[in-house]
């Protein structure tokens, strides 16, 4: 599943991200939870949460329903250069 979770990345978050100078990383996927860290742009950024909830998550969930939930791992405090 974490195949298909990066090609699913690849073809439709990661670009999506890239445009804000962002990225995001899977970590691990444990009892049908998917950790992230968000990276770039992403780190730090105010929005990022709305980010996560409303768009991969979205996403996520509607191409992987047995994924319960999506969970953001990233330190948002060491992030360096946000987008805003």
């Amino acid at each position: 599943m974490i195949r298909k979770l990066e090609n699913l990345f690849d073809e439709q978050v990661r670009p999506a991200l890239a445009a804000h100078g962002g990225n995001v990383e899977i970590v691990d996927l444990d009892n049908n939870v998917l950790f992230l860290r968000l990276q770039g742009g992403c780190q730090g950024c105010s929005s990022s949460n709305a980010t996560l909830k409303q768009g991969i998550q979205t996403l996520v969930k509607q191409n992987f329903p047995e994924i319960t939930d999506v969970v953001d791992i990233t330190d948002h405090e060491s992030g360096e250069n946000p987008y805003m």
